[in-house]
C-alpha cells in the first residue's frame, strides 16, 4: 500500500528528529570530511571536522595513531594486535593456503570462549588465474571454476589457537554478506557472471547460507534465488517481519536497495531459505520521494543530514535477470538508485545501509553516505555525510565507507575503501570521530604507495576483540587494548 503525502508527513516530522541506535549510536552526523553540509566543489568547508575528527581532542577516542615497526597496522597507545590468518602463510585444517581476498566476516559464539568467524573471499573470474582460491573442499562446491567462498575460522582466547576451513566453495567475489538472528551467515556474489563467461560452468549472482556450526548443514551448496541474481553487497534480516533488505553495488545505472518479503506462512530458521522456491515471495526496489511528495531519483540528491525520504516498493519483473539485469528493469522516474550500495548493518528496529561514494554517474558528488531504513515508518534518513576529500592521502581523512558495525562502546565502527590512507575509524552520536586503525602495509612502491582496503569489521560476541580484514593481500587480524564507552 502506497504512503500517502500526509502519512509521509507526519513520519518524516518523526524521523527527522534522529533515530536511537540501542546501546550505541543516536543521530549520526560527521566524520573526518562529511561535515554535514553540502559538499563544495572544492571540498573547502570542514577543514576544521577533519582536524578535530582526528579524535584525540577533548578525550575523545584512544589517542593518536603509532606508527607500526612491524609496518602492518598502526594503532593507539595500550592496543596491540595479533595476525589470525594470513593468505600464503596460514593454512587450513587440510594444509592447503588461507585463500586470499578476505572481505565481508561475521562473528558467532561458539563453546567454552571460542569465536567462530565466517570470513568471505572476494575472487573471481577465471580459477586458474588465482593463486590463492578457495579449495574445492568436497561437497561443498557450487561450481568448481570459480575460485571464491568462505572459510570458518575459529579463534580461542585472543587468537593464539586457530583453526580453519571451508564453509562454502566454487562461488564468485563473495564480498559482504550479513549474520541473521538464527546464526547462520549470508555470503552474497557481487557479480552478474552466467555460465559460459569468465569461465564460469553455472550462473552467478546469488546469496548462499553458510552455517559455522555444522559442516555437514553446508554440504551440496544451492543458491537462494528467490533473493535475485544480481551484484550482490549486504543483506540484514528484519527479526520482527521477516523481510530481507539487500544492497547493489553497481553502476550504468546505478544499483539498487532491495526488499524481500517472504510467503505467507514461511518461517525463518537454519537451512530454510534453501528450501525456498526460486520464485517464492516478493522482491521488490525502492521509489523514493520527500516531503513535498516529488520523487527521487537518486540518494545523491540528499546534501543535508537529516534528510527524510519516504519509501515505496516496486516489484521487480524478473529477479533472475534471465536477458536484463534486475536494475536495467525499470525505467526513468521508477525507482530509486544510488552509487556503490555497500555494508549494512541491522539495529534499534532498522538498516543502517551505506552508499560508499557518488561522482559523475550521480546528481551530486559525495565521499559516503550512511542511511537509516525505518520499516515501521517506510523511510530513509540521511545519518552521515562525507563532502568529497580533496586529499586522500591526508592522514584522518576519510573517504569511501564501506563495511559497518556497531561497537559494544557505544557508535559505530567503519572500514574504509577510499583512496589514499585506508582507517578504521568509530563514529560518536553527535557526530565525532576517532582512529581506531591506520593500514601501514603498502603494496605499492615507495614512490607510488598504495593500500589495501579494510573489511569485515566485526567485534567478538563478549566485545572484547574487533576483528578485521586487510583485503590484500587477506590477512585477518584481531584488535585488543583498553575498550571504553565513548560518550
Amino acid at each position: 500500500m502506497p504512503l500517502t503525502r500526509r502519512d509521509f508527513a507526519k513520519r518524516s516530522a518523526l524521523a527527522g528528529g534522529g533515530v536511537a541506535l540501542a546501546g550505541s549510536v543516536g543521530v549520526l552526523a560527521t566524520a573526518p570530511g562529511a561535515i554535514g553540509v553540502e559538499p563544495s566543489a572544492e571540498g573547502a568547508e570542514g577543514d576544521g571536522e577533519r582536524e578535530a575528527g582526528r579524535g584525540h581532542a577533548h578525550g575523545l577516542g584512544y589517542g593518536p595513531l603509532i606508527e607500526d615497526p612491524k609496518g602492518l597496522l598502526a594503532l593507539p597507545a595500550g592496543f596491540s594486535y595479533r595476525v589470525i590468518t594470513r593468505s600464503g602463510e596460514t593454512t587450513l585444517d587440510t594444509g592447503e593456503s588461507t585463500p586470499s581476498n578476505h572481505d565481508g566476516t561475521a562473528a558467532f559464539e561458539g563453546r567454552r570462549g571460542v569465536t567462530l568467524l565466517v570470513n568471505n573471499h572476494e575472487l573471481g573470474g577465471p580459477r586458474d588465474k588465482v593463486k590463492y582460491p578457495v579449495p574445492l573442499a568436497e561437497g561443498l562446491v557450487y561450481d568448481p571454476a570459480a575460485p571464491g567462498g568462505c572459510t570458518v575460522v575459529e579463534v580461542r582466547g585472543r587468537g593464539d589457537d586457530v583453526a580453519e576451513w571451508v564453509g562454502i566453495a566454487g562461488t564468485a567475489v563473495n564480498c559482504a554478506g550479513g549474520s541473521t538472528p538464527w546464526g547462520t551467515w549470508l555470503t552474497c556474489e557481487e557479480t552478474e557472471d552466467k555460465a559460459g563467461s569468465n569461465g564460469m560452468t553455472k550462473d552467478h549472482g546469488y546469496v548462499f547460507e553458510v552455517d559455522p556450526y555444522d559442516r555437514r548443514a553446508n554440504r551440496d551448496p544451492k543458491p537462494i534465488k528467490a533473493l535475485g541474481r544480481y551484484a550482490h553487497e549486504a543483506v540484514v534480516v528484519d527479526p520482527k517481519r521477516g523481510h530481507l533488505y539487500l544492497t547493489e553495488d553497481a553502476s550504468g545505472p546505478n544499483g539498487l536497495f532491495y526488499r524481500w518479503t517472504p510467503p505467507h506462512g514461511f518461517q525463518h530458521g537454519r537451512g530454510q531459505l534453501r528450501k525456498l522456491a526460486d520464485d517464492a515471495g516478493v522482491l521488490q526496489a525502492p521509489k523514493c520521494f520527500d516531503s513535498g511528495g516529488r520523487f527521487v531519483d537518486d540518494l545523491a540528491r540528499a546534501t543535508r543530514t537529516g534528510t527524510v525520504y519516504g519509501v515505496d516498493w516496486v516489484d521487480v519483473p524478473d529477479r533472475d535477470a534471465r536477458t536484463v539485469s534486475v536494475r536495467k528493469q525499470f525505467d526513468e522516474g521508477e525507482v530509486t538508485r544510488a552509487r556503490k550500495l555497500e555494508g549494512m548493518w541491522w539495529a534499534d528496529g532498522g538498516a543502517y545501509i551505506v552508499s560508499s561514494f557518488a561522482r559523475s554517474e550521480s546528481p551530486n558528488q559525495h565521499d559516503g553516505q550512511v542511511w537509516f531504513y525505518d520499516p515501521r515508518r517506510r523511510t530513509l534518513t540521511l545519518k552521515v555525510l562525507l563532502g568529497v576529500n580533496p586529499d586522500p592521502s591526508e592522514d584522518g581523512a576519510l573517504d569511501g565507507p564501506d563495511n559497518i558495525t556497531v561497537s559494544p562502546y557505544g557508535g559505530l565502527i567503519l572500514a574504509e575503501d577510499g583512496s589514499g590512507i585506508q582507517h578504521l575509524f568509530g563514529a560518536t552520536d553527535d557526530g565525532r570521530t576517532y582512529p581506531i586503525a591506520r593500514n601501514d602495509l603498502n603494496i605499492g612502491t615507495e614512490e607510488e604507495p598504495e593500500y589495501s582496503e579494510f573489511t569485515g569489521v566485526v567485534f567478538s560476541p563478549d566485545g572484547q576483540t574487533l576483528f578485521a580484514n586487510i583485503q590484500s593481500p587477506g590477512i585477518m587480524l584481531a584488535i585488543t587494548g583498553p575498550w571504553r564507552r565513548q560518550r
